[in-house]
């Protein structure tokens, strides 16, 4: 009697495991299904603010032109060449596999917010930034990764990267994600305290300084997070992560 109670509850286990990876799946499915996420936020189609005026559209990695594609890598050589340094050039290979990945979703800034075609379309205009992320799973947590968030030195400094960043978060909680997660160059000091201090992002769980502190000390990143439910903010997060952010403000002001 004892073995079959065992067997049943072991059935029932495995059945609730195999019920829980559908709906993870299903979920993941529907979010990346969806063609245009800015659909839900015409407000953000548009940045008009402190000087500058861009236009933002949807876009995914095997979808991307040729000319796109160029836009894309000439941003990211500009931009993380000097941080990576003499690693650039393996990254830049990995860089270009990511960015056409069937899996890729993008937001593309634009300039030329008002020039309209005779045909009332947005005509081709330089690209000023994008972000590069996906709906992914970590920990069996649905989260939205952010991969890439490039701007062009042209439109750094007037707000447009925290307008970026507020709409990713509201694609990922309309999209139903459990987080939204990130990953960040240690050296780069700037872009932790932004993540940090302004957006309140934490140091994951998942980061290899939390996975195994000896280890992790000798990566170069740290992987972010910001929650929006328990299940997420328990797995995904450790307690004395709000402590870390101290001491990390704590040592960018000394």
């Amino acid at each position: 009697m004892e073995s079959r109670r065992e067997s049943e509850k072991k059935k029932l286990k495995r059945s609730e495991i195999l019920e829980k990876k559908k709906a993870i799946d299903q979920s993941i499915k529907a979010a990346s299904a969806q063609t245009d996420q800015l659909a839900s936020f015409p407000p953000f189609r548009c940045f008009n603010r402190n000087g500058l005026c861009v236009r933002l559209e949807s876009g995914r990695g095997d979808k991307l032109s040729p000319c796109m594609k160029q836009c894309i890598q000439s941003l990211l050589k500009a931009n993380m060449e000097g941080p990576y340094g003499s690693e650039w050039a393996a990254e830049e290979k990995v860089k270009r596999r990511e960015m056409v990945a069937p899996e890729a979703r993008y937001i593309f800034v634009h300039s030329n917010a008002n020039e309209m075609t005779v045909d009332d379309a947005p005509s081709p205009s330089p690209l000023l930034g994008f972000v590069h992320y996906r709906f992914t799973v970590e920990q069996e947590i649905t989260v939205l990764y952010l991969y890439e968030i490039q701007l062009d030195s042209s439109v750094q400094g007037k707000g447009l990267g925290k307008f970026l960043m507020h709409l990713i978060e509201l694609i990922a909680r309309k999209n139903h994600m459990g987080a939204l997660v990130l990953t960040v160059q240690k050296a780069n000091s700037l872009a932790m305290k932004f993540y940090m201090s302004k957006l309140r992002f934490v140091i994951s769980s998942i980061s290899p300084s939390r996975v195994n502190p000896l280890v992790g000390v000798e990566n170069n990143y740290e992987i972010l997070c910001k929650t929006f439910d328990p299940d997420a903010k328990a797995i995904l997060e450790l307690q004395h992560c709000h402590i870390m952010k101290i001491e990390w403000e704590d040592y960018l002001i000394l």
